[in-house]
């Protein structure tokens, strides 16, 4: 049974703050304490999208950071043109900005692709690398199907109906008409991200290279975490990236898609801990 915090209450707990950084006010907040783990959201997401009960559970171990990527909910951005190692660059400003020389990085869908960037630009930053739902960019990745693109793209019917037809992307079908009570594991979202910024981000996606030709430079220590079946991010993504990623540890949920956290938030964090225990040296 899932007893940790839902909705916006455990958000709520942490002072919204901003900084400056990489020429731009990134906002962002933090949970708990123990070792920093900075976690970068994916395509047109927000910070307030993260599953409150995944970051409860992590914030019991670690110093957790979240923040909106550039342009972004409350983050603002500049007229440089939005690339993957712009998004980087973003990224390891804000740790720079709080004081902090290491950390693990944990991103979620586009957010793997800025934390593929920063271990290989920025590797002595890295204590560890934690990839959800993760491709590796470029011509190698594998793609989700036409259709998936055409219901993210459709635009029709209300607010509420394209809300829950784009919510139906992230988990199995069968287990999403098996758990209809969505505020029970879904936070509320009040962020907010315009059209423009959407399309900028898929067209960094888009012209990045990808990470293919560098996996198997990476030294950290690299967790897998992919959903058997994710249907935006197909899981033979994270198996490619866990096959060129000498000592990766590569962990498929059963019956899980894109919002695997929001499905198993403690399973999830516990993998998180287990790795990090068992692959980090600690002080």
């Amino acid at each position: 049974m899932n007893t940790s915090p839902t909705g916006n209450t455990f958000m709520d707990e942490s002072e919204l703050k901003k900084i400056n950084a990489n020429g731009i006010d990134i906002a962002y907040r933090e949970f708990g304490s123990g070792e920093p783990l900075l976690m970068i959201t994916g395509y047109s997401a927000t910070m307030d999208m993260w599953s409150t009960a995944f970051l409860s559970e992590l914030s019991r171990n670690y110093r957790v950071i979240v923040f909106d990527n550039r342009g972004t909910g409350y983050s603002s951005y500049d007229d440089r043109y939005f690339t993957i190692p712009l998004f980087a660059d973003d990224s390891k400003a804000l740790l720079e900005a709080l004081g902090v020389s290491e950390a693990h990085i944990l991103g979620w869908s586009m957010g793997t692709n800025i934390a593929l960037e920063m271990a290989i630009k920025y590797p002595e930053i890295l204590k560890s690398l934690i990839l959800y739902a993760a491709d590796c960019g470029g011509k190698e990745a594998l793609m989700a199907g036409p259709d998936i693109y055409e219901m993210l793209a459709d635009t029709s019917g209300t607010d509420q109906e394209r809300g829950m037809r784009l919510l139906g992307l992230l988990f199995p079908e069968r287990w999403f008409e098996e758990h209809p009570d969505i505020m029970s594991y879904f936070p509320v979202v009040t962020e907010t991200i315009s059209p423009e910024v959407v399309a900028m981000q898929y067209k960094a996606m888009e012209i990045w290279n990808g990470a293919d030709s560098k996996l198997h430079e990476i030294d950290n220590p690299v967790l897998i975490i992919t959903g058997t079946e994710d249907i935006l991010t197909p899981p033979e993504n994270s198996v490619m990236i866990a096959e060129k990623i000498s000592g990766s540890w590569l962990i498929r949920l059963k019956d899980s898609g894109h919002g695997a956290m929001y499905q198993y938030p403690e399973n999830m964090a516990s993998a998180v801990k287990l790795f990090t225990d068992s692959e980090v040296s600690h002080p």
